[in-house]
């Protein structure tokens, strides 16, 4: 129980990839103007990064590693998100056309977005520095993937609604419309983001 915990709040909060790693920030810049697309991104991120470790996590460990071809880890990862972007994005194509062009070129880039190889890239390393514990399995990376997702579509949701409060506001600086105001108020979200820094795993 305390490593599934461990493993929520660090994937959630304490280690977030957008506040913490920085990772993801194209779709988290580019998707968050509007709440709909920003869930639609997240849901999507989510969901590559849990088959993408479901996959790759078994894949490296019983495969590549007795095998001795770990150091092809990257090369392998790679080929494995893409073959899935490209299914999910003809899922959602299929399924909400408005979804898939609010998207636009965001959805193909999920392939190359560093968070989906992020998450397969830590859970074949050493998660003691993270969830306080040595021990990892396919079910505890596939976890800490799907909670990695839900951190990100978390501050997406939370980025989006604050632009879309933003923009109610007509009377802004010109100075700081547009762009600099989504750096400011994406700045005092990772600010606010630090608290979770003093849990203790």
């Amino acid at each position: 129980m305390g490593t599934f915990i461990a493993i929520v709040l660090a994937a959630v909060l304490t280690n977030n990839f957008i506040t913490v790693r920085t990772y993801g920030i194209c779709p988290f810049l580019g998707v968050s103007k509007n709440t709909s697309s920003a869930v639609g991104m997240g849901v999507a991120v989510t969901l590559v990064m849990a088959i993408a470790t479901a996959v790759t996590y078994p894949l490296y460990e019983y495969v590549m590693v007795p095998l001795k071809i770990d150091f092809l880890e990257i090369i392998f990862f790679i080929f494995i998100i893409a073959a899935l972007v490209q299914m999910i994005e003809k899922i959602i194509q299929k399924l909400s056309p408005t979804l898939y062009k609010a998207m636009g070129i965001y959805l193909p880039l999920i392939t190359t977005n560093c968070a989906v190889l992020g998450v397969c890239e830590l859970v074949i390393g050493d998660m003691s520095s993270i969830i306080g514990t040595a021990t990892m399995n396919t079910g505890w990376a596939v976890l800490y993937a799907v909670f990695a997702g839900l951190g990100f579509t978390l501050v997406m949701i939370i980025m989006s609604g604050l632009r879309e409060k933003i923009a109610c506001y007509g009377n802004m600086p010109k100075a700081i419309k547009g762009f600099p105001i989504a750096m400011i108020t994406a700045s005092l979200i990772c600010m606010a983001f630090t608290v979770f820094s003093y849990i203790q795993l």
